[in-house]
């Protein structure tokens, strides 16, 4: 079994629709490389949410004022984990921020623990996650190959960028976290 705490970054309808103005390209690519990872990881799962706050406060009115559909209710539709996952439901944690280092997934990760991040957004979610849990002190391991950005271009430079923080954050592959 592989050791760590394994986060689902916002596997969820609006960034798996084609139709959705959040839709995720390689979305499918990132499902895939998560459905090989849950298994080794068994129970020590969690499946993160980006939901909208009841009311937008400081830079985040901008935000929704440009992504105005996103203001739902996080027990709407567009927030539910996409199909494939919505069995995986043990521990969610939801946040109302791009970055998942919430108190709530500290506690689960403990204090000298590791944290294998996929999902998606890379270049936003996923990024922002890693870099606030290595600041924290937290070992953070990314397969690029269960991740999946706004773009490909977008994908490759967030994981340049989350590999410059080695031995903090490290880029790694489904395949080498299997093997380890």
């Amino acid at each position: 079994m592989t050791t760590g705490l394994l986060a689902v970054i916002d596997m969820q309808r609006v960034f798996a629709e084609p139709d959705s103005p959040w839709a995720t390209p390689r979305f499918t690519e990132a499902a895939a490389g998560v459905r090989r990872l849950l298994p080794a990881f068994g129970d020590r799962v969690a499946f993160t949410r980006f939901v909208a706050p009841a009311k937008p406060e400081g830079a985040w009115r901008a935000y929704y004022d440009r992504w105005s559909f996103a203001l739902q209710p996080p027990d709407d539709r567009l927030w539910e984990l996409a199909d494939e996952f919505a069995q995986h439901t043990g521990r969610v944690v939801d946040a109302t921020t791009f970055g998942k280092w919430t108190p709530e997934l500290a506690r689960l990760v403990g204090p000298e623990g590791r944290l294998v991040l996929a999902g998606v957004s890379t270049d936003c979610c996923v990024l922002s996650t890693a870099l606030a849990a290595a600041d924290a002190g937290i070992e953070v391991l990314v397969p690029a190959d269960a991740c999946a950005g706004a773009d490909d271009d977008s994908h490759a430079k967030a994981l340049q960028v989350m590999d410059l923080y080695r031995p903090l954050v490290r880029v790694t592959t489904v395949a080498e976290l299997l093997e380890g």
